[in-house]
């Protein structure tokens, strides 16, 4: 495995070291100390909305641990405002099973200040304004649509994230085709939040550096048969396949596999939403040779022990690192704010990721802060560095490649920066 930091060319926004990419959006940072916020009850209570059920419960279980973890170590280092931090969970299910505003409303009765979540940006699109009007902060680690950091989310008010925008994943993927000489690209996608605009990024990213989109075929969140779409894609004759899917990449392989446009035909390629453990399906070996594409850092071994002491049964860690780190860059805020209130957590999110002393964990973030300097925290996941519509601004991509067990394991990772 390695870590890339030569330049990779996409049309002309490069750097000597890593992507550069401008992003939409924009808005004022959320640091304007003279607000008047709501007042917490002196009890941080961290809501998980994260999925236990549904197309992305893979993600669930890497999610989960990481919540658990950083609430154990912050309670450990003393908790936040003289208090233990307290956690609730809920399942955030997906678009299908439409569970999300219900779990919603039991987290913000039962008193969350913070709601980690959710882990779809098409499962938050539907519980976003719900939690905002709540007064609650919503901090997703694995929301990637570029709609968060656009009209009417673009400022940094009570919407964050610890994963960047499809705008550095789309990048990397059309960096990736052009590397692997793809010049004739069929983009397969969900037809919703995520997969419209990832699919609108690769192929901006593909068309700038002279390659060719042969189709973008979409498929409906409910969809029952792919058949039309396989069709469109196969007619196309691409010379590579983007999936952009979620867990019916299941039923999407052995369609692609009987037009003979499957893996072993066409070389595909995956994205975060479905690089994920296929070793129990029949199809696995068609998979070898894939490669699929994860937002975050590689999560350091000892970060893994940990989070294995958390859920021994751990066998994927993606998301975990942006979990945690959501939850660490909470607590700190409300350390800074001197309140837990979601408004007053809120006021300093942005504040304790850049400008001040690094630190890279809650308890030495949390002793400068007691002893009244500013600080930024760097966290498993990465830099974090939000920036003005609540969103990070430098981050990395992991490339992943797939064996003929069904499983992936990382190669590379790119990093980049969003202006």
């Amino acid at each position: 495995m390695k870590r890339t930091t030569k330049t990779l060319r996409l049309a002309a926004i490069v750097s000597a070291s890593a992507l550069t990419l401008a992003a939409c959006g924009g808005g004022d940072s959320s640091d304007d100390k003279d607000k008047d916020v709501a007042k917490g009850n002196g009890e941080l209570v961290i809501g998980s909305l994260l999925p236990q059920t549904g197309s992305l419960a893979f993600l669930g279980p890497p999610e989960f641990a990481g919540v658990d973890l950083a609430v154990k170590e912050i309670n450990e280092a003393g908790g936040v405002n003289g208090k233990d931090v307290k956690s609730v969970k809920g399942d955030s299910g997906d678009a299908d099973s439409g569970i999300a505003p219900a779990e919603t409303d039991k987290l913000i009765k039962a008193g969350s200040d913070v709601i980690v979540g959710a882990a779809s940006s098409g499962v938050s699109m539907t519980v976003i304004d719900k939690i905002q009007s709540a007064g609650v902060v919503m901090f997703s680690p694995a929301n990637t649509s570029t709609a968060f950091d656009e009209k009417p989310y673009d400022g940094a008010d009570l919407y964050f994230r610890t994963a960047p925008s499809d705008v550095l994943q789309g990048a990397v993927v059309s960096n990736l085709l052009v590397k692997d000489e793809r010049a004739n690209v069929a983009l397969l996608a969900r037809q919703d939040s995520y997969g419209e605009t990832l699919a609108a990024e690769i192929k901006k990213g593909l068309e700038a550096a002279g390659s060719k989109v042969s189709v973008t075929s979409f498929y409906g969140e409910k969809a029952a048969s792919f058949d039309a779409q396989v069709d469109e894609v196969a007619a196309s004759k691409p010379d590579a396949i983007v999936l952009i899917a979620f867990d019916e990449t299941k039923k999407i392989i052995p369609q692609l596999v009987a037009k003979n446009v499957g893996p072993q035909d066409v070389p595909t390629y995956f994205v975060d939403g479905n690089t994920a453990d296929y070793s129990t399906e029949s199809f696995k070996a068609e998979l070898k040779g894939v490669k699929g594409t994860i937002p975050g850092a590689e999560a350091p071994e000892e970060f893994r022990k940990r989070l294995l002491e958390v859920d021994p049964k751990l066998t994927d860690f993606s998301y975990a690192g942006e979990s945690y780190d959501a939850v660490v860059v909470s607590a700190l805020a409300a350390i800074a704010a001197g309140d837990d209130s979601g408004e007053a957590v809120a006021s300093e999110i942005v504040n304790v990721t850049k400008g001040g002393e690094k630190c890279t964990t809650f308890k030495d973030c949390a002793a400068l802060l007691k002893d009244g300097k500013d600080i930024d925290y760097d966290g498993v996941s990465g830099p974090i560095e939000l920036g003005a519509t609540g969103s990070p601004t430098a981050a990395s991509i992991g490339i992943n490649l797939y064996g003929a067990d069904g499983k992936f394991k990382p190669v590379e990772f790119i990093p980049g920066t969003i202006e």
